[in-house]
């Protein structure tokens, strides 16, 4: 009877362990997914120039790197509302995040439609986002452009 306590002991505790990981997958999943539909969003925010929005999401001593320079959000925000670039389309092709506690990164290759100080331009990226999660919201910490060749692929 002793013996048979203890197989089942185990058992209980394995089964604990093998639940508490399938649980923390699941979760991991989310937050991946959350933060893949938060960065689209963005897309589609800066397409709209909508700075209210965007205000929200990026952090007060977030950079953003571009191929021109690097700026703070108050600078961002103001490129995106007077239109000096406007981010008309994110074409998304592929996406990898990668989960550290409350912080997420997430690499995206696209190709970027966009006016730039008046002119057309259609250039591939792979952006990289660094998300921090404060409270129950995820504030961008850095936004950074990166030129590629529309073969360049991300390793997931």
């Amino acid at each position: 009877m002793n013996v048979s306590f203890t197989g089942l002991l185990f058992l209980f505790i394995g089964l604990e362990g093998a639940i508490a990981q399938a649980q923390n997958k699941t979760a991991s999943v989310n937050t991946e997914e959350q933060i893949i539909t938060l960065s689209k969003d963005k897309w589609q925010w800066m397409a709209d120039k909508n700075v209210d929005k965007l205000a929200i999401l990026f952090d007060d001593k977030a950079k953003f790197v571009h191929m021109s320079g690097t700026w703070k959000k108050d600078e961002e925000l103001d490129i995106i509302k007077t239109g000096s670039i406007w981010y008309k389309k994110a074409d998304v092709h592929d996406v990898a995040v990668e989960l550290f506690d409350d912080t997420a990164i997430i690499w995206s290759r696209i190709t970027l439609e966009a006016m730039v100080r008046g002119n057309e331009a259609k250039t591939e990226f792979t952006v990289t986002e660094v998300y921090k999660k404060e409270a129950d919201n995820w504030k961008i910490l850095a936004l950074t452009f990166s030129s590629v060749r529309d073969t360049h692929a991300i390793k997931h």
